[in-house]
């Protein structure tokens, strides 16, 4: 009895109902924005499920996480929302759980990784809804040019950072430390340390652990200390800005995701990518990225929801989504099917790291303020005669603090 609730739904109105989504727009444009995929399927579900209407809203990601925010405080919050992150919501008690609204086979699919990490206090509150991972890009050409291969440790990219400025290469290695997307290529170098933002044993922050600050301490020695990084000071940098001089041919490496590659090739440019390699040997690690979908308890409509949800995750829908913007399925099923399919293969390589990745602490409300100090401190820990265990332990009392206000 408690399954089949769980997968149809327990409680709901018995006349019709109409579900507001509020989702997060991937396009860079009109042509390609995400509320042409959402009204298509919200079509396509009501046809199959009279009496239920599915409102789309589809904002800004500069604008939708605030946006939802001032909605749930006004007491008027959507049935389901997809955004940027869910623990605050789950730890007031807003959201339904996996469980009370999944099918077994839909909550089943989701790869494990991202099961837990949408999850508080040991509940599934968060539901994937599509992932990305990051790989180490170079341009191939000037790789070519100075006779280099894939680098496989932290040394290979030192010496190959070294050729290439050699040979003239504006920016070796971009490393972006701006206040952009820095916590994302600070995690992606823990990671790649042996380190990360939590302890694997317990989640709690380990932030300015020993292995965390060597792999500062290398990047502030080994690439910025030997001017391997190009005109502007990593803590300048920002992301968008270095996948531009890539895209221009102006950089030999960085990391990256799918949509770069994309973009890269779309401007002429020869990428390779590998796994961001590890002090020896490949990395134990990469990091996954994943946004999340969540249903609000407010209006009640249970069974509503989870019926739509089950449509939303069906594989088909899935990878319309996903292959639409490069991105990465949150099933296995459909990350098999993706797979098996000639037309993914520019993402096989980034599907292969998903399966080893490791996430941010998504489940922790303090996250997002820690992630905050994490842009506004991370640069000057590679800065010329800054000491790299200082920096980082200002952003562990940072996130300290946080935690103990959760």
């Amino acid at each position: 009895m408690t399954m089949t609730l769980a997968g149809c739904g327990g409680t709901g109105s018995s006349g019709d109902v109409t579900l507001r989504l509020v989702a997060a727009d991937y396009g860079n444009g009109s042509a390609n924005g995400s509320e042409h995929y959402w009204s298509a399927l919200a079509k396509e579900y009501e046809a199959k499920h009279p009496g239920i209407t599915i409102d789309v809203d589809v904002r800004s990601w500069k604008t939708i996480d605030s946006a939802v925010e001032e909605m749930v405080k006004q007491g008027r919050a959507p049935d389901i929302a997809q955004i940027g992150s869910y623990a605050d919501y789950a730890k007031q008690g807003k959201l339904y759980s996996a469980d009370q609204l999944l099918s077994v086979p839909t909550q089943s699919d989701f790869l494990s990784q991202l099961s837990e990490a949408g999850k508080v206090d040991r509940i599934q509150y968060g539901l994937p809804f599509i992932a990305s991972t990051r790989l180490l890009f170079f341009n191939q050409k000037l790789f070519d040019d100075a006779g280099l291969t894939a680098p496989k440790t932290w040394d290979d990219i030192r010496s190959d950072a070294e050729a290439l400025k050699k040979k003239g290469v504006t920016t070796p290695f971009a490393l972006p430390l701006g206040s952009e997307e820095s916590q994302a290529e600070t995690m992606i170098w823990l990671l790649s340390g042996g380190g990360g933002y939590t302890d694997t044993a317990d989640g709690s922050y380990n932030i300015d652990s020993a292995q965390n600050t060597k792999t500062f301490e290398w990047l502030q020695k080994d690439l910025v200390g030997k001017k391997l990084t190009g005109p502007i000071a990593p803590g300048k940098l920002d992301r968008t800005t270095a996948f531009k001089a890539f895209t221009s041919g102006q950089v030999g490496m960085l990391n990256g995701h799918p949509t770069l590659m994309q973009d890269a090739e779309k401007a002429g440019i020869k990428v390779g990518t590998v796994p961001l390699p590890g002090i020896n040997d490949k990395a134990t690690a990469s990091m996954g990225v994943a946004d999340w979908m969540m249903a609000f308890k407010q209006n009640g409509h249970r069974q509503e929801i989870g019926t739509f949800l089950d449509f939303v995750y069906e594989d088909k829908n899935v990878l319309d989504f996903v292959g639409q913007y490069n991105l990465l399925p949150v099933t296995y099923s459909a990350g098999e099917a993706m797979a098996d399919d000639p037309k993914y293969q520019h993402l096989t390589g980034f599907l292969a790291a998903l399966s080893t990745s490791e996430l941010y602490p998504y489940g922790k409300n303090s996250w997002a303020s820690v992630s905050e100090s994490v842009k506004k401190n991370i640069g000057k820990a590679v800065e010329p005669g800054a000491d790299p265990r200082n920096v980082l332990g200002l952003i562990a009392r940072d996130a300290t603090e946080a935690e103990a206000a959760e």
